[in-house]
């Protein structure tokens, strides 16, 4: 049975219910992993940095480079080439801004504290980014979505090498989720 049809027969809450498990279980899988990966458990105070100007050169500029590089392939692709067989449309279509805020929120932390906190750091750009765009597996049968995600995958990855500072990535990887989950909600 594929993905879409899994979730086609899941209701809205527990579609919800699986998002949010699924980003707790990575979550815990960062923080179980640093025990055994760093050296110190205080290791992970390192990679997180409040500098507004890394926020946003690093952050937020690069966010809307992707939303708007997402955009042009939506236009210059028919749907059928970045269709991810609905599931992001379910998870924001008929949902609130806020939720749609607090999903973007949960995701980008906990995909960025293993994705970039533990793996990048550890094993190192390119593992880091391909893994990440392995994990995102409903897009592998769709060669548009795969480039996409892999070029995002290894563009947040260069921004942590660059910057060091996982605040960074967490803010792009937020809202390139927030502003796509936004178009999907108003999209007419």
């Amino acid at each position: 049975m594929k993905q879409s049809d899994i979730i086609k027969q899941l209701s809205d809450k527990e579609l919800t219910e699986q998002l949010i498990l699924s980003q707790f279980l990575i979550a815990v899988s960062a923080l179980i992993l640093s025990f055994f990966l760093f050296d110190s458990v205080y290791d992970w105070f390192d990679y997180f940095k409040w500098d507004i100007h890394q926020i946003l050169v690093y952050g937020f500029l690069p966010a809307l480079i992707i939303v708007l590089f997402d955009l042009i392939v939506m236009r210059i692709f028919p749907k059928k080439h970045y269709d991810d067989g609905g599931i992001n449309e379910r998870i924001f279509k008929n949902r609130s801004v806020l939720y749609i805020g607090i999903i973007s929120f949960i995701v980008a932390i906990s995909e960025e504290l293993l994705f970039r906190g533990v793996i990048q750091t550890t094993f190192g750009y390119f593992i880091a980014s391909l893994i990440f765009a392995l994990v995102h597996i409903r897009y592998l049968k769709k060669p548009v979505l795969l480039v996409s995600v892999l070029l995002t995958s290894f563009l947040i990855g260069y921004l942590f090498k660059v910057t060091e500072n996982l605040t960074v990535t967490i803010i792009t990887h937020f809202f390139v989720d927030f502003l796509l989950g936004l178009l999907i909600r108003f999209k007419k």
